[in-house]
């Protein structure tokens, strides 16, 4: 497929799809993939200048300032999203931050609620809104962003871990319950996506570490089997799948997109 063909898989063209953080990095390759295919999309993030670049470059999405941590924002943005595109067929629960890096006597509890505020009680308090909207519908889907650290013990990285195991938890639960209802719930699992967030992990994991930058670089990869970095557009690609047609039949799966990262 080249640059000027259109991106196709049976099933999008048409779908109401909420993405959290979608003005950077997978949420928003994730934005413009599903757009591109005929999708209506909505965007959340807390970066106003990159919901604002991210609006003009998608068009005609709704792009809202929320921070997915805050029961109040959520419901807000939930409720313009449906009324803005009348319903709601797939929630892409993404946003997520990194969290501290440090060992864990240092780590503190402001630290560590922050991050499982953002990462695990933020995709619940989204699902809790999306899931009357998915209902009404007469089903949908749902994709909960965890990480492979939901299932490598991440060491100096102890609160984005467990948070990302908790989100492990969450789509094998809400699979179950809401399988009945047609409604499909998936977790992907990304390894190194290349860009900034992951050269300040492993930039802070260095200093932490008392080892030079490009040494911590190379023992990163040197766990994953195909030795690189995987992109938000495979990811996004990924997500796609999960949520057209050919992933009909795919729920309470947990997907690696990470290059088969061995260990953390």
């Amino acid at each position: 497929m080249n640059d000027k063909t259109p991106f196709s898989l049976p099933g999008l063209k048409g779908q109401r799809i909420v993405i959290t953080a979608g003005a950077g990095g997978i949420g928003l390759a994730t934005a413009r993939l599903l757009h591109s295919a005929g999708a209506q999309v909505a965007i959340c993030d807390v970066d106003a200048d990159a919901l604002k670049a991210a609006g003009r470059a998608l068009g005609d999405c709704l792009a809202l300032q929320a921070d997915v941590s805050q029961s109040e924002e959520v419901d807000a943005f939930f409720a313009a999203a449906g009324a803005r595109m009348g319903g709601l067929d797939a929630l892409i629960n993404n946003a997520g931050i990194a969290g501290p890096t440090g060992a864990v006597e240092d780590i503190s509890e402001a630290d560590w609620r922050a991050c499982i505020d953002v990462c695990l009680t933020g995709q619940f308090l989204c699902a809790r809104r999306a899931v009357p909207l998915l209902k009404a519908a007469g089903g949908g889907s749902i994709v909960c962003m965890s990480s492979a650290a939901g299932k490598h013990g991440y060491s100096y990285r102890t609160p984005y871990s467990a948070a990302k195991f908790g989100v492990i938890g969450l789509t094998q639960s809400l699979a179950k319950e809401l399988g009945p209802h047609n409604i499909r719930v998936n977790a992907i699992l990304p390894g190194l996506v290349a860009g900034p967030r992951i050269d300040r992990v492993i930039r802070d994991r260095a200093e932490a570490s008392g080892v030079p930058l490009e040494e911590m670089t190379s023992e990163y990869l040197s766990k994953v089997s195909l030795r690189r970095m995987v992109t938000s557009e495979d990811v996004a690609g990924t997500i796609a799948f999960l949520l057209s047609d050919a992933g009909r039949n795919l729920s309470g799966q947990s997907l690696g997109v990470d290059g088969n990262v061995e260990v953390l």
